[in-house]
């Protein structure tokens, strides 16, 4: 597993850092929900016999009956519980320093959730068997590597019960949304229910919406950016889901000369303007530097045209895959490029 506090990182070691590798910050996570609800508002019955799932690794995931003692990834617990699925206990970030729900939590209550583990490397293994759990799920970077599930005890955690890993890379925004419906309907959830068809509707206009915005502007240029200590980091926008659709609908990206693993390339802060940009989308993690925080730190920062211009918006690195949390992303976007001059 990459070490979250190197200089430099493989993709997983980026993202389980938040971005924040020079401070050694790493994300937080706890979780759950009781107070605000199901998702939907609706509590679907379950269906009953035996239950199976084949996942993104090819791999089919069986019990006897509907799993009900569900274990997740934070944000992909989150985005189970848009559709009505509420999980017994999360790992990953859920929880900030000063006891807030991290962006990744979505809309659970944190506080009725078993916190197995809230930062990259943590997963506490007994707390989890304690759980009886019958269903792991988590996302996938890359091929067979399951999202914050650390190697040292995988195998002790997947001797425990089934898994289920999907795609977060790799893939594109409605291949990751449907995949992730697929399983909260095979976990009992009402696909027909009125919240879940009006945030599909939603999503479909919010993209209908992004495409004639980037039309309208086909020379703006897109950079997307996360901010460390020591590096800046320019993503390649093919290699995530989210931004891979962007540009099928028409967003024109920077394209960087990714490092050998090809999801982005490292710039120190002299280097910082590499690239010209009219419009930045800004990994908003908790342990990045935002906006605010590298205006005042890095000079080289607050010289780039796109931030002078006052056009950075925040990129939510790893969305929520259900429809009600991407269409707002689609939405922000849209908005920034709408009001977004050519600057670059």
């Amino acid at each position: 597993m990459p070490n979250a506090r190197a200089s430099h990182l493989t993709r997983r070691g980026l993202l389980a850092a938040g971005g924040a590798l020079g401070l050694g910050v790493a994300l937080a996570a706890c979780g759950t929900e009781d107070e605000k609800g199901s998702g939907t508002g609706t509590d679907a019955a379950k269906p009953s016999g035996p239950w199976t799932f084949k996942d993104d690794r090819g791999q089919t995931a069986e019990q006897k009956a509907v799993p009900k003692n569900i274990v997740a990834f934070t944000g992909t617990a989150a985005a189970l519980y848009d559709y009505g699925v509420q999980v017994k206990g999360v790992f990953g970030p859920t929880k900030t320093a000063d006891g807030k729900p991290d962006v990744q939590a979505g809309d659970m209550n944190i506080d009725s959730l078993e916190i197995l583990g809230n930062v990259w490397g943590e997963f506490n293994v007994e707390k989890y068997a304690g759980l009886a759990p019958e269903l792991l799920i988590t996302d996938m970077w890359q091929k067979d590597a399951l999202w914050y599930v650390p190697d040292e005890s995988k195998d002790k955690i997947l001797g425990l019960a089934p898994s289920v890993a999907l795609w977060a890379a790799e893939t594109t925004m409605p291949k990751a949304l449907a995949r992730r419906a697929e399983l909260a309907e095979s976990l009992g959830a009402d696909l027909k229910d009125k919240k879940v068809t009006d945030a599909k509707a939603r999503f479909e206009a919010a993209a209908e919406r992004l495409r004639k915005a980037a039309k309208s502007k086909p020379d703006l240029k897109v950079l997307i950016g996360s901010g460390s200590q020591d590096l800046f980091y320019v993503s390649v926008p093919k290699m995530s889901a989210d931004t891979l659709y962007f540009q099928e609908l028409g967003v024109k990206f920077v394209e960087p000369k990714p490092n050998a693993q090809g999801f982005f390339e490292e710039l120190s802060w002299e280097n910082a303007g590499k690239y010209e940009a009219d419009l930045i989308i800004l990994d908003n993690r908790t342990g990045t530097l935002q906006d605010a925080d590298l205006k005042k730190a890095k000079p080289t920062w607050a010289q780039l045209p796109a931030v002078k211009a006052g056009q950075v918006a925040a990129r939510v690195t790893e969305p929520i895959y259900s429809y009600a949390k991407c269409a707002p992303l689609l939405e922000d976007l849209a908005e920034a490029i709408e009001n977004a001059k050519k600057v670059s």
